[in-house]
Parts: C-alpha cells; structure tokens; sequence
C-alpha cells in the first residue's frame, strides 16, 4: 500500500524538478522525455549510433535525461577542446558515481573511478613514474618481445603441415591476440603466464577473463539501476549481482598480491609497488595496490586485442595498404631479423595504420564519462553540476568536418599529422587530465604486434567469405564476428624457428 502512495508522489516531485531545471538553466537541446525514465527507453544499442542520430537532430551538444540523472552529450571536436582545457578542464575531471565503479573499484578509490583531487593526483602520479614511465616500459620489453614471438610461433606451428610444407592455412585470430594481450599485461603486473603451452593455472585464468568481460559489461552507461533509486524498493538484483562481482575479482587481485609478496625478488610491477609499500604502508594499502592492478589488467587486455582484430580485418579488406605496410618493413628493416619496438620510428606508415584503426573503431566509442563539480558552460549552454558528460568519440572520428571521405580507411590521412594537431580529432585513449595513462602501452603493444604479424606471414581472406564489419553492442566495440583468415609464414619465420 505504501508503494501505491509513495511511486505517484515520486513522480510528482521528480517532473516539478525537471521543469524547474529546465526554466533555471540554458540547457542543450534534446529530444522529448517520458516521467520517470527520461530517455533511458531510447538507449538501444550501439549507442554510439543512436547518439550520432540525435547529434544529427539536435546538434553537437544535446541533453538526455537517464531517470534521475542529466545527460550532455559532445560530438563536436571544438566544444571537446573547450570542455577539456584549462579551468574546464580541471571542473570536469570527477567521475559520475555509479553502482559498478562502488563495488568493484574499491568504492571510487582507483586511477579510473576516483574523484578529482589529491587521491586521483597521487594516484595519476604513480601511473606516470612508477608503473608506467617510458623507462619502466622499456625494461619491460622483453616482456612484449617474448609474447609476440610466442604468438608467432603459434601461429607458424598451425599453418605448417604434415609433410614440412607451409601454405595458406584457414586460422581464427581472436584467441591469438587474447591471449598475446592478456599474457603481456598480467606478466608485467604480476609475473605470471595465464594462456600457453607451460601454463597450469587455466580455470584461474579462464575465471579472470571472464571477470574482466563482465565488468565491462556491468560498467556501461545505461543501467536503469544506476539512474532509478526507486528500483531499491524492489529490490536491486543488479546490485547484488555487481556486489558479487567485485568479491569475486578482489579474491583473485589479493591472491595474485600475495604471491607477488611471497616472491620478493620478482621484477613485476607489483613487487615495485610492494617495495614502495614498505617505504610508506599509510599510502600504499593493499587496496591502493589492487586498485591499480585492476586498472592495468582492465585497461590494457581485451583493448589491445580488439584493436589488434580491427586493424588486421581492415588490412584484409585493404589489401593495397597491406602490401604498402609491408613493403616499408621490408625495406626498413629487411627480412633476417624480427621488427622490434625502436624500430617503430622508422615506420611512420605503419603508425599511420594504427591510428587510422583507433580512428575507424575506437575500442571506447564513448569516452569513459565525466561529470563537472561545478556549474560550467559549453558551447554557450549551462551545464549543471552532477551532470554527466558523454564524448561519442566515435561520431568525432567520422565526422565530414573533420576528416576527407571519413568512411573510408586511409592510412595516408595522418601523414604529418602531429600529436598536437590531432589531439582534439582522434582520442582512443580519451582527453585532458583523465587521458588514460595506459596510452602508450597500448600503442606500443598494438603497433609491434600488428608490424610482426605482417611482417612474418603473407595474408588473405578466407575465399567466398565476405567480411562481416558488425559491432558489438557491448561497452567495447569488439568485432560481432570473429576474423577467420588465411595465412602463410614467409621465409623470415624459418629464420626465426633456428
């Protein structure tokens, strides 16, 4: 009987909310919103769709309304430079607080999920100098080298037939560059091979991925439990099932950590990080600790690997741009020896073709959200504090503004592109101060592996099978069907073998 009474009075009290912001404040434009869950009904996937639809509309900047919580969405490559610079930038550098980041980032305490202040500052600051500074990176290497030529190996050893031959093989690649990316980063954080040949810990490591898929899709933007208190009063599955969740990855972070603890002269990560913990055991928690091990792990497996699918389903369908990538490593770096990470800088084109894939098909085509402290202005609009802000970085990467035939990949596009001129058409890794400080891992990885591959076997596509370019729906946009190829070692592998 009390929820009879309490639901129309909610109703009452939200609508003369929502009318009364609307007449305070100059917002963005938007399409027309029901009682209760404002446009929440309209979020059908991919929404990186949908909100280009509504940009198209309304504008580059529009307001949405999910149940009790304002949306402003950016699709314009200007308001993101005025959003994300100087004082703007500093207001909109806080998180909105949602029920996944509660549970599973140590209730908001990590690099990704923590607010803007002294916490996130420190926090950026270990990213920077302690984890991921281009010397920590660099002795590392060896790391990334030895996976990628694992990786080769594989993939050699499965196009090698019977008789000694090598010829066109049919291979699926997604296992590949899962277990690359994977094996890479949770080597670096804690030492350990989770996918191979020499590998025994295969449901722990089976159980952690499937850990990192479905906090990627808990952590989309549209859950109606994050935006409808009301839902509490029925009880919150979702809650319960996210709850479930974080115990679940905080068992397997604390038994990686006390591993790392137990091995004290393991070069890892987590052991620099351990070693710091003694230095200052305030300040470097064992929750300061996991939380940044769930940042890496979560940030840089399943992205370099669906970025890595793209690129090579791309050069498939663009065989002219494969055989350019080629040639410059042929010419570059010869075939007697293996592509390594220095040798990147004397491959611009084979730059170019990453950050023409991170164009294409951002792993994150909306930008992880934001939401300012303060009452801010963009684009003449208010922007309330507690609003969330969304960047469709995806709709900016296709914008005919921005950039000549933007359908089409063209690698060519880039040359001379510098960072700066870039830097507010094409952000994979996001903008301003909450720009992932992964960044240049993920560059790294993806630009050596994708060099290695096209510079070891000859490639193809399956015969009568067209492409299937479909997203995924989910938060990262992966490849909806799995790249099948065919492929076969050139004689450079027969070197590498010896």
């Amino acid at each position: 009987m009390l929820y009879l009474i309490l639901i129309p009075l909610l109703v009452l009290v939200a609508y003369k909310f929502i009318y009364s912001e609307t007449h305070r404040f100059n917002l963005p434009p938007g399409p027309p919103s029901r009682p209760i869950v404002g446009h929440l009904h309209l979020m059908k996937p991919p929404i990186h769709r949908l909100l280009q639809s509504f940009a198209n509309k309304y504008g580059p900047i529009f307001s949405l309304r999910f149940g009790s919580r304002r949306v402003v969405v950016i699709t314009s490559s200007s308001l993101v430079q005025e959003a994300f610079t100087g004082q703007n930038d500093i207001n909109l550098s806080s998180r909105p607080f949602q029920l996944t980041a509660k549970y599973v980032a140590y209730n908001y305490t990590t690099v990704g999920t923590a607010p803007y202040g002294d916490h996130w500052r420190n926090l950026r600051r270990i990213c920077a100098l302690e984890i991921l500074s281009s010397n920590r990176l660099t002795n590392f290497l060896h790391i990334r080298k030895d996976e990628i030529r694992i990786m080769l190996m594989r993939l050699s050893r499965d196009t090698t037939h019977s008789d000694g031959g090598s010829r066109f093989t049919h291979v699926e690649l997604e296992p590949l560059f899962s277990d690359l990316t994977f094996n890479n980063i949770v080597r670096m954080v804690t030492g350990k091979r989770y996918y191979g040949d020499d590998v025994n810990n295969k449901e722990e490591a089976e159980l952690f991925k499937k850990l990192v898929y479905d906090i990627a899709v808990y952590s989309g933007a549209n859950h109606t439990a994050d935006y409808l208190p009301v839902l509490k009063l029925f009880g919150n599955k979702f809650e319960e099932e996210v709850k479930a969740l974080g115990k679940s990855m905080d068992e397997i972070l604390q038994r990686l950590l006390d591993e790392c603890r137990r091995d004290k002269d393991g070069n890892t990560m987590v052991t620099h990080l351990l070693s710091l913990q003694e230095q200052e055991p305030e300040y470097y928690s064992d929750v300061t600790i996991k939380g940044l091990m769930m940042a890496m792990m979560l940030a840089g497996t399943e992205t370099s690997a669906i970025t890595l699918e793209w690129a090579m389903t791309n050069l498939l369908r663009h065989p002219d741009v494969l055989k350019k990538a080629r040639s410059e490593i042929d010419e570059k770096i010869g075939e007697d020896r293996l592509i390594d990470e220095p040798d990147i800088a004397v491959l611009p084109y084979l730059q170019d073709v990453v950050s023409e894939t991170f164009r294409l098909f951002p792993v994150a085509p909306l930008l992880v959200p934001r939401t300012p402290t303060e009452d801010m202005k963009i684009g003449g609009y208010d922007i309330p504090r507690d609003t969330i802000v969304i960047v469709n970085a995806w709709a900016i990467h296709r914008d005919p503004e921005l950039w000549d035939d933007p359908e089409r990949f063209n690698p060519d596009r880039f040359k001379g592109c510098g960072s700066e001129l870039c830097a507010y058409k094409l952000m994979p890794f996001g903008n301003g101060r909450r720009v992932c400080p992964g960044a240049g891992l993920g560059r790294r990885i993806v630009t050596l592996a994708l060099g290695s591959l096209i510079q070891c076997f000859d490639w193809e596509n399956v015969k009568g099978e067209e492409i299937d370019m479909s997203e995924s729906t989910g938060l990262g946009m992966h490849k909806l069907d799995p790249l099948r190829a065919m492929c076969r070692p050139r004689p450079i592998m027969a070197k590498l073998l010896v």
